[in-house]
């Protein structure tokens, strides 16, 4: 089939992005893929063809405006020019209003409504992630009405959208986000103490990692940074991966009046986030909201103990104690889950990481790109069927 993708950014380190670009990286071969998009890590240029659509990155609210103005523009001229048809168009969630296929990675709806005022998000960072979230969600019904298929990484952001749009009941379908277990598995000769020592972290601390693009206040950095200062014990470190420059240079002060510029250190925006992961004794995401969050799939197969809060996609593979352990969204449930994880034995904390090393196998990459297959051959299908009766 020619297929189009609309996508913001297709990048390994977007979420969703990166979910399409193992697909096509692995699908190519079988498919023609056009890709309208911000920014493309192109895997295979002589069997994808890229169109760069020229909106701005920032704000978010902004960027969903003009791209929205902008890819039908695009599409429509891509398919005159070339003399085209596709037989299959796919976007991400309402960020496009042509497609057959969305490909869903949030409910803004149900998020705005249940989860916006405990965000914490303030000022004009707040004011415009509002409006982009408000955006979204006064187009998801307009949008998923349309698409004949709504696929999705998780059962609970199934269940969540099937609630919120009673009409979507046989229309959604949940693909596991995929995590790739032998590159994310650490090497033998690994050195995390030179790797600590470089990063300015005490070999002998207990080192907690917290990874996010951004929306450090949805994912929970506040309450993880209350929870330090509570403890007060400088043997305890976090390391944040992520973040853009100034929501970094924010935090920073805010870690400094805590008295915590030595504990919280940020390691900004990074490609690679696996030696990180590798370096530190714990993950922990106390997020309010998230669909699947990959990162937490990226550090089990890191071999690392996760301390998440109860979220959609982490409940199917998550046992509290089991292969990892559950948290509520306060400091004060925060810091109990730290020191309990603590104190624990290093061979207790080591078992209950390789049983979480060995459950994530369920979410490989081969697992993901055969599920993807068999969305387009019943998209093919069902489209052949239409197009018998129609005859």
């Amino acid at each position: 089939m020619k297929i189009a993708i609309f996508d913001y950014v297709v990048t390994a380190n977007n979420p969703a992005g990166s979910c399409h670009l193992q697909m096509l990286r692995d699908l190519c071969a079988e498919h023609e893929f056009t890709v309208f998009s911000l920014k493309f890590e192109n895997p295979c240029p002589e069997r994808i063809e890229w169109i760069r659509i020229p909106a701005p990155g920032r704000p978010l609210a902004l960027l969903f405006v003009i791209y929205h103005l902008l890819c039908p523009l695009f599409y429509w001229h891509y398919r005159m020019r070339r003399r085209v048809r596709f037989d299959l168009v796919q976007v991400v969630e309402s960020n496009a209003l042509v497609g057959d296929i969305s490909y869903a990675h949030f409910c803004h709806a149900v998020y705005l409504r249940e989860h916006w005022r405990s965000s914490g998000v303030r000022g004009l960072r707040g004011f415009f992630r509002y409006i982009d979230h408000k955006l979204h969600a006064l187009m998801e019904p307009f949008i998923y009405r349309r698409v004949k298929s709504l696929i999705v990484p998780s059962r609970g952001l199934a269940r969540e959208l099937q609630n919120e749009y009673p009409w979507l009941a046989g229309k959604v379908t949940v693909v596991p986000n995929p995590v790739d277990l032998e590159h994310c598995r650490k090497p033998p000769g690994f050195d995390a103490s030179s790797f600590r020592r470089e990063h300015g972290l005490d070999e002998t601390s207990f080192v907690l990692v917290f990874v996010a693009l951004g929306q450090f206040e949805r994912k929970g950095l506040p309450v993880l940074i209350d929870s330090l200062a509570a403890s007060a014990d400088p043997t305890l470190q976090l390391l944040v991966v992520g973040g853009q420059t100034n929501l970094i240079a924010d935090y920073r002060r805010r870690c400094a009046r805590q008295g915590l510029a030595k504990q919280v250190l940020f390691a900004g925006m990074r490609r690679d986030i696996r030696p990180f992961l590798w370096a530190s004794d714990a993950f922990v995401l106390p997020s309010s909201y998230e669909v699947f969050p990959l990162v937490c799939l990226q550090a089990a197969a890191a071999g690392i103990p996760l301390l998440v809060s109860k979220l959609n996609g982490v409940d199917e593979f998550l046992v509290d104690r089991e292969n990892g352990f559950l948290m509520r969204r306060s400091h004060e449930d925060v810091g109990r889950t730290i020191a309990a994880v603590r104190a624990l034995d290093p061979s207790i904390r080591e078992s209950i990481a390789r049983r979480a090393q060995k459950d994530v196998e369920r979410y490989s990459t081969p697992l993901f790109s055969s599920a993807w297959r068999g969305v387009y051959q019943d998209f093919a299908q069902e489209s052949h069927k239409i197009l018998k009766q129609a005859a």
